[in-house]
Order: structure tokens, then sequence, then C-alpha cells
């Protein structure tokens, strides 16, 4: 089964984006975010564990993005506000089973999306 992002998109400096990603049960998952800028490694954006629903967000994008998610529609979304230039990245949705103090750890998610392209011009 393939996680489904929805698509990106363009956007001013200043605006705001909602991500979603579908397409399996989530039951007992970690989704994470993660972004990818040209020349730069993958980053870790949030994740939320679907049982329970706790959320935790990298510094970099905190008070600006959230992660939540709807349980009848088996789908999480990464609520983007006051995107910034330097938030212009692929984006995309990954599922793992980390424990908490590891949702950053890129290598530890093994289903990912396709990755959907956001742009935040000036």
């Amino acid at each position: 089964v393939q996680l489904q992002a929805s698509r990106g998109g363009l956007v001013q400096a200043g605006g705001s984006l909602r991500l979603s990603c579908g397409g399996r049960s989530f039951r007992n998952y970690v989704i994470g975010w993660f972004r990818q800028a040209p020349g730069k490694e993958r980053e870790f954006v949030g994740a939320i564990k679907w049982n329970g629903g706790t959320t935790y967000v990298a510094d970099s994008v905190k008070g600006r993005f959230t992660c939540s998610r709807d349980i009848a529609k088996d789908t999480v979304y990464l609520q983007m506000n006051s995107l910034k230039v330097e938030d212009t990245a692929v984006y995309y949705c990954a599922t793992g089973s980390p424990v908490y103090s590891a949702w950053d750890q890129t290598g530890l998610y093994y289903h990912w999306g396709q990755g959907t392209q956001v742009t935040v011009s000036s």
C-alpha cells in the first residue's frame, strides 16, 4: 500500500498550506513529515502518533506547523502557517514505529509517500 500525499503548491511568504497523507491504515504507527530542499539532506519536520495523537515538531517550524489526524478518514495533516521562503522543499510523509525520542530519525521510517513540492515565494 502506498502513502499518498496531497499536492503541494506555490504560496507567498506568510501564507498557509495544508498537506495531507493517506492511503493506508495508520493504526499503531508514527507518521512523520520530512522535507528535502535542493542540495540539502532530508530533514524532520514533525510527526504524530496515530494511537493517542501525540505530536512533535522540529524547532525550526515550532509555532508555525502543526500535525493532526482525522481518524474517520485515516488521514494525517501537516498544517503550515506563516510560511517562509526557506520552507521551500519537497515534503514527504512516512510511517514507522520509532520511539518518541527517535521520531526525528529518517532511517526509522519504512513506508514513504512520493513527495510533494512546496514552493514559497518572497
